[in-house]
């Protein structure tokens, strides 16, 4: 079985030149090891020395120099916007309060839907609009972060056991 031991992070390679695709949601992105098989029937071995959030359009390098690209698959999330940063940062807290993971877009954030949180969030004065899109949340405080990729990927001490 062909193995992928090394990413390469959006932009830094020539992602016309990928062999193969596959579509994976932000939980199946942050991977040390696993089979996957990609959209043309490209089946290998993620096997990354640590567990590695993957992010739309990396590419995964197997072990014959091929490449298969990364595509983040749409999620339903929920993004909000503030009167101004206090009122952002205040949403923040909140969100944070709660371990939800959260994606940071400017002056936006965005979460995964979730009809409870929305409506604390409205009662917090927050404008959220639905859409669907690939989740990049933040990586948590304890996460380790490498930077050799030629972005910041992340790495962290455990493995999902996937």
């Amino acid at each position: 079985m062909k193995r992928a031991r090394e990413v390469r992070a959006a932009g830094h390679w020539d992602d016309g030149s990928a062999i193969d695709s596959i579509t994976l949601d932000a939980h199946e992105r942050h991977r040390r090891r696993v089979v996957l098989s990609a959209e043309r029937g490209t089946r290998f071995l993620l096997d990354l020395p640590q567990a590695t959030a993957l992010h739309d359009g990396d590419g995964l390098v197997l072990d014959d120099g091929g490449i298969v690209r990364i595509v983040g698959r749409p999620e339903p999330l929920v993004e909000m916007a503030a009167a101004d940063a206090h009122a952002l940062a205040r949403l923040a807290w909140h969100i944070g309060n709660r371990h939800i993971d959260v994606e940071i877009r400017g002056d936006r954030l965005r979460i995964r839907r979730d009809h409870v949180i929305e409506e604390m969030l409205r009662g917090l004065g927050a404008r959220l609009s639905p859409v669907e899109a690939p989740f990049n949340p933040e990586p948590g405080a304890y996460d380790h972060h490498e930077h050799s990729h030629g972005h910041g990927h992340h790495h962290h001490d455990h493995d999902d056991g996937s």
